[in-house]
Parts: structure tokens; sequence; C-alpha cells
């Protein structure tokens, strides 16, 4: 399907340096970026969901030592407030 859009000067540039690095038209770089784009901001699947959540495990300290045993406790005790 054939549609219109509008860029800046320097994203045109930066799209057909890439284009050309890459060895695809810009059209079909465009796709691509739109493509990636739509594959990794709307609905991650579960695989990706799983490897979000292992990279984000064990950064954040609640200063809590016994969240694992109360953990339902501090739950009820967050959704009172």
């Amino acid at each position: 399907m054939r549609t219109q859009i509008q860029l800046t000067e320097q994203q045109v540039a930066a799209l057909k340096a890439r284009a050309v690095a890459e060895g695809v038209s810009l059209a079909e770089l465009i796709r691509r970026c739109i493509d990636q784009a739509l594959a990794t901001s709307l609905d991650p699947g579960p695989a990706e969901r799983i490897r979000r959540a292992a990279a984000i495990a064990g950064r954040f300290r609640s200063g809590t030592r016994d969240l694992a045993i109360n953990h339902d406790k501090y739950l009820a005790e967050a959704f009172d407030k």
C-alpha cells in the first residue's frame, strides 16, 4: 500500500545512508524499521516478557527483610492505601 509521510532532512539523510550501507532500497529500509518498531513496542511475546522480567530482577531493594514470607500482608497493605 502506498502512503505518504513527512520526514526531516536529517532523517532522510540518515535513512538513505543506512539503506546504501545495507544494500536495500529506502522503502525496504523503512518497512523493516516499522516492522521492528511494531514487533518490539506493542505486545511483546512471552519470551520477551520473560527476558524483560529477568533483566530487572534483583535491581531494586525494598529494605524489608521478610518480604518473601509476608508478601500477601504487604500487598494487602499497599492496596488499602
